[in-house]
């Protein structure tokens, strides 16, 4: 850039920016708020900008960040892609960053709710048998909406009455609760606000003392505010997860006002910002700050756009001159937005650009057929157009300019439409197949970015073919709910655009049906539309009902689940996975031996499965057939080596058998895949404890303990230790600690008993002992020391001291 000259950007911003010409009284309101102190009655902490599509919400924020950062604040501006609050602080911690304040707190936990949020999800298909399953997002919002946590939100309303929820909710819970230890790591699972939002707080207000002024920025808020209006009237209005800086500014923009009956208690504090279109006057005062001040054309293009911003600002950036053929009554409207456009390859490019959703520099590439020589300056010239907005990385057209553009050219030209989106989901194609070579994945599911590049190719096969493409695409919706619920909806969504843009009946009608069924049914309620009304041939209908039997065990709906994996293997028997899903409903139910039967035939089906054998292993080593578990685990270390449980699960085999060395090195190998696995830690912990190395015994779970400080588990585990090495003052600290975290910890009790019991506080001893015989009936160990106890309480009537040592440890949690 040769020096003094301004950028690109800085040119696509001064364009951008001459569209606020018309806002002067919104934009002077928003910059007089700054200069008034918190206490000032005048103060406003909240505004809502709202009106229409086209009205210009998106602009004026936009403009508004701009002036908030000239004036020194720090900023941040969340927009639609983002798809939850976790998402929305990600999007503020990597603004503020950008701008040179770290949210470094927040972003660590950040990471951390991605982790164990993933690991909930991708953990559930092979648990631990002697744990309770960890539930994945799927169950997590089961449970939630069984215990009224969700407002707004019931995905199995429909799929699962009242009493299968509640027991749904207890069993997130628990599963959750087992899996991980930490009550803080379930807490980010099942309700990440909570443990998220203080953190924030506390960021801003570190941040304060160098950016006195911060604003927050929420746009597109139609399709955020369910759930980030909850959220922030619970942050701001209730302080809920502690006391908002009183420098914080928040600002919303969407198309309709706030909901009076959540923040109509707050209106002192709120300013709402109604848009119309522009009056006469502003909006010709946006065209004499183009030089478009000819009368007959300014009076043209006043009766064109209605005074709708979007395209006043988009016929007013051609600079239009002469409105010879303004009058022609044929003239369509996205003539009309191009028709000072005199070059026809812009006019061309411009066409052509509105058939991808998104574009980058690649998508446009594909989509503008110009040579590539001219296509960076192209792209330069598309990104500076008035109706063209930056969204996650590339560009969008304005709704507004996009569904005439689209529908001008569907009606003009059909083949012509019908041979362009052929030629898109040929280039998606082509770039899918290759992200598979590339990857070598056997799962491309499982791919995010594969998935994306699947998504896209279906929106144009849609678009160009619609009765040809439907049956693929809710094939593909099958697998799309094998993956998790926001999979799910991004699929629905892409036939909800297909459908509003070829204006076919036929998707349509099933858009519409699917979005009902979704919202009322998550993926199991999708499913069951699908497999009564998309006529699945045999094979498809089998896979669809095994992936349906998933989602309801997802969701703790263990009949119905089986029901639906026995008509699957009805349908085709050689469906491996439907064995193996129905095996881990069986376990899950209680049930290992069972589970093994159906391990046992997925494996005839699919040989080289690891994930099948080392879950079959585990469930040998929980039946106590250790030589089994130990060929099954081998088999699957073999078949996956980066599977740490399986190096886990075998470690705790040897264990077992006491083949001390071997799990002191597959628990070790274990977490060196996953250095912060806590069971492989314990399991190695009991290693060291046979080997007589009591200080790396107390290592490994002081350092489990630090990872999960809210593991009650693993607090016990400790206080074990503790308690064998005589410390038994350290080890009550611990075991108060377990059953403070889970206080229907039976061993807990019992432990804790014998402690207390060896300081002389045998009262203390026997009401633990007491409380864990009341959960647990038949824990004869309890009952044992319970009896002792007794028997040296009556002893220390005639004689002091005596003490009786227990001759064996309390039965763990984990024990298998």
């Amino acid at each position: 850039m040769v020096r003094g000259q301004p950028s690109m950007q800085q040119l696509i911003e001064e364009r951008r920016r001459l569209a606020f010409v018309g806002r002067s009284a919104e934009r002077a309101a928003f910059l007089a708020n700054f200069e008034l102190p918190p206490r000032d009655p005048g103060r406003r902490f909240l505004f809502h900008v709202h009106g229409n599509a086209g009205v210009g919400k998106t602009f004026l924020v936009r403009e508004l960040e701009q002036l908030a950062r000239e004036s020194g604040a720090l900023t941040a501006y969340v927009e639609e892609s983002t798809g939850s609050v976790p998402e929305a602080m990600e999007a503020i911690c990597a603004q503020f960053a950008r701008q040179g304040r770290r949210f470094k707190d927040l972003e660590r936990l950040l990471d951390r709710h991605r982790e164990r949020r993933h690991e909930a999800d991708s953990v559930m298909p092979e648990p631990a048998a002697d744990e309770p399953t960890p539930a994945g997002t799927t169950l997590a919002r089961a449970g939630l909406v069984g215990l009224g946590m969700v407002p707004g939100v019931g995905p199995f309303a429909g799929a699962v009455d009242p009493a299968q929820l509640a027991g749904a909710a207890d069993r997130v819970r628990a599963g959750l609760s087992a899996h991980f230890r930490s009550r803080d790591d379930v807490r980010l699972v099942l309700s990440p606000e909570d443990v998220l939002t203080p953190v924030l707080l506390e960021e801003l207000t570190r941040a304060a003392g160098r950016f006195p002024r911060q604003v927050l920025f929420f746009d597109t808020y139609e399709r955020t505010a369910g759930f980030l209006d909850v959220w922030l009237h619970a942050t701001m209005a209730r302080e809920r997860h502690g006391a908002m800086p009183a420098n914080v500014v928040v600002v919303t923009a969407g198309r309709n006002p706030l909901d009076l009956d959540r923040w109509g208690g707050c209106s002192e504090s709120v300013a709402e910002m109604p848009l119309a279109p522009f009056t006469e006057d502003e909006a010709r005062e946006v065209l004499a700050g183009r030089g478009v001040v000819a009368e007959p054309v300014v009076e043209e293009i006043l009766r064109l756009t209605g005074c709708l911003p979007v395209l006043v600002s988009t016929l007013a950036e051609t600079r239009p001159a002469d409105p010879d053929d303004v009058g022609d009554p044929s003239a369509t409207a996205v003539d009309r937005f191009l028709k000072w456009e005199h070059d026809p390859v812009h006019r061309a490019v411009a066409l052509n650009c509105a058939f991808p959703r998104r574009l980058d520099a690649d998508v446009f590439r594909a989509a503008a057929d110009r040579p590539e020589a001219e296509a960076d300056a192209l792209y330069d010239w598309l990104r500076g157009l008035p109706f063209v907005t930056e969204r996650g990385g590339g560009i969008q057209y304005h709704d507004v300019v996009r569904a005439p553009m689209l529908r001008s050219q569907r009606l003009r030209s059909p083949r012509g439409w019908t041979e362009r989106h052929h030629r898109l989901a040929e280039t998606f194609g082509r770039w899918r197949r290759e992200a598979e070579a590339a990857e070598g994945a056997h799962e491309p599911w499982a791919d995010a970015g594969w998935r994306e590049l699947r998504l896209t190719e279906s929106y144009h096969l849609l678009c160009a073919a619609p009765r040809t493409a439907l049956p693929v695409l809710l094939r593909d919706l099958v697998n799309a709910c094998d993956e998790g619920e926001v999979p799910a909806q991004r699929w629905v969504g892409t036939l909800v655009d297909a459908g509003r843009d070829t204006e076919a009946e036929a998707l349509t009608r099933w858009a519409s049906d699917l979005v009902r069924a979704l919202e009322a049914g998550g993926p199991a309620g999708t499913l069951e539309l699908l497999l009564n009304r998309a006529g699945f041939d045999a094979p498809t209908e089998a896979f669809a009902r095994s992936v349906r039997g998933s989602a309801l065990r997802h969701g703790g709906a263990y009949e119905e689940a089986m029901t639906e994996f026995d008509r699957a293997l009805a349908l085709d028997p050689a469906l491996a996975r439907a064995y193996r899903s129905r095996a881990m409903t069986r376990a899950e139910a209680g049930d290992c031996a069972a589970g093994i039967a159906d391990l046992d035939r997925a494996l005839a089906l699919a040989p080289d499965d690891g994930r099948s054998y080392a879950v079959r292993g585990e469930y040998h080593r929980v039946l106590g057939d250790y030589d089994a578990a130990l060929a099954d685990l081998d088999r699957g270390i073999a078949l996956d080596p980066a599977r740490d449980f399986a190096w886990a699960s075998r470690g705790a085999t040897r264990l077992s058998r006491g083949e001390l060395d071997e799990a002191l090195a597959d628990l070790g190998r274990a977490l060196e895949l996953k250095p912060d696995y806590g069971w492989a830690l314990a399991r190695r912990a009991r290693v060291w404890r046979a080997l007589g190395r009591e200080s790396r015994q107390l290592a490994d779970l002081d350092r489990a303990v630090a990872l999960q400080p809210d593991w009650a588990w693993g607090a016990c585990e400790r206080g074990d230790a503790l308690r064998a090495a005589g410390r038994h003052a350290q080890a009550l600290a611990d075991y108060d600690r377990a059953v403070g975290l889970d206080p229907g910890y039976a061993s807990a009790y019992a432990s804790r008993a014998v402690s207390r019991s060896e300081l002389g506080r045998h009262t203390e001893a026997l009401a633990d002992l007491d409380r864990a015989l009341e959960l647990r009936p038949d824990y004869a160990w309890a009952r044992n020391r319970r009896a002792e106890i007794l028997a040296r309480a009556e002893d220390t009537r005639g004689r002091a001291g005596t003490v009786i040592t227990p001759r064996s440890e309390p039965p763990g949690r984990g024990e298998a």
